[in-house]
């Protein structure tokens, strides 16, 4: 089995690339990376340091590379039996183009066999996203055919991968967590699933989908936010901070509740997962730095995102949520003047206050007893 991944940095390397060449599929990584495409294409080959309860290396094997721009890639996508992606949601869009010319030269060719696509990007429903964007780039008579022989799979993923340090000598070792979660929509693909091991299928994949923000990224951005208000420098010493621990894990359980009512999770095994995400949290071999996970606060404080996403959730069932409440307001505390986001959203909060400011990014009303809420903590911060 033969696989286009577009995104050779660290999540592509570490996670999706990583599990698909264990699983014997031969992976070649796309990118505009000239100098990492060169080595990885010349070594084939690179190091993964797994960490968890304790550190290992393995050696991924099987792999090559080409250029984004090369016209090598689209004679990739004639032939491959599989795409994945791991390039960040904004530079979706932009791969869409590079997939649509590959997919009209496949067709052309006569290669009319299945080929599924899985967008493994943070965000929700990324890979239906790609497709609308693919498919306006392609005639309408290759579109039809593109409805019919391509599966666009929609993906949840899960795992830490943080930037590698810079002293590594390799430019290709990446280090990752131990824990992964690959989960995917069973009844988008076309032709047969197939057999990876670390990809699980789903006929309920937004359960999943929500699981993971609710959890993971709520509580990794609440712990962010705290911690920069104490002055910690990484992930892993914010939630050692035994104030910051607890109201981290109140966080994660009132928007766990939220999950209950809607997917009829199980409520001890819940709280069992988000004391296995706190666990995560605090590895002692990963360096996860509270400016990394904090960056980008506009993004985070959408309607649609970890903060305001649960919270709706919260109101919708009417479920206590003043833990997730001190988290909203803790991102407007968040200062970095390296990240534009941040840049503005203070920009903003000085020229117009914190709930219109609140309003303006995250949709909630100005005037609504929850936006005083989040307001007086704010205040109290």
């Amino acid at each position: 089995m033969k696989a286009v991944h577009f995104g050779a940095g660290n999540i592509g390397r570490g996670f999706i690339g990583k599990v698909l060449a264990d699983a014997n599929v031969a992976v070649t990584f796309a990118d505009v990376n000239a100098p990492l495409i060169d080595q990885l294409s010349h070594e084939q080959s690179y190091k993964v340091k797994v960490v968890g309860s304790h550190c290992q290396v393995d050696t991924v094997t099987h792999v090559t590379a080409v250029n984004s721009a090369s016209p090598a890639l689209i004679e990739q996508i004639v032939k491959t039996d599989l795409i994945t992606t791991a390039v960040g949601p904004n530079v979706l869009d932009l791969i869409a183009q590079t997939i649509a010319q590959g997919l009209t030269k496949r067709f052309e060719a006569g290669n009319l066999t299945p080929l599924n696509v899985i967008a493994c990007e943070n965000m929700v429903r990324g890979t239906s996203h790609l497709k609308a964007e693919v498919m306006n780039y392609l005639s309408s008579e290759h579109a039809e055919q593109a409805e019919q022989l391509i599966g666009f799979v929609d993906s949840a993923v899960d795992r830490i991968v943080p930037p590698s340090a810079a002293a590594n000598e390799d430019p290709l070792e990446v280090t990752v967590e131990s824990f992964s979660e690959w989960i995917v929509d069973k009844g988008q693909f076309k032709g047969s699933v197939p057999k990876i091991q670390g990809m699980e299928t789903t006929d309920n994949l937004m359960a999943f989908v929500e699981r993971k923000l609710f959890t993971l990224n709520t509580g990794h951005i609440i712990t962010a936010y705290l911690g920069s208000l104490k002055g910690h420098v990484t992930i892993k010493e914010a939630i050692e901070d035994e104030d910051i621990r607890q109201q981290v894990r109140t966080a994660m359980q009132q928007s766990g509740e939220v999950l209950i009512n809607r997917y009829g999770f199980d409520r001890d095994m819940h709280h069992a997962y988000i004391d296995k995400i706190i666990s995560r949290f605090s590895n002692p071999y990963l360096r996860d730095e509270i400016e990394r996970v904090g960056r980008q606060p506009i993004r985070k404080l959408g309607a649609n995102d970890r903060l305001i996403k649960p919270l709706l959730g919260t109101l919708e069932y009417g479920l206590e949520n003043r833990a997730l409440l001190k988290g909203i307001a803790a991102a407007f505390k968040y200062v970095n003047e390296n990240d534009p986001q941040a840049v503005e959203l203070q920009a903003h909060l000085q020229q117009h206050g914190l709930r219109a400011t609140l309003a303006h990014y995250s949709g909630l009303s100005e005037n609504s007893v929850i936006a005083i809420k989040i307001e007086n903590i704010y205040n109290s911060l």
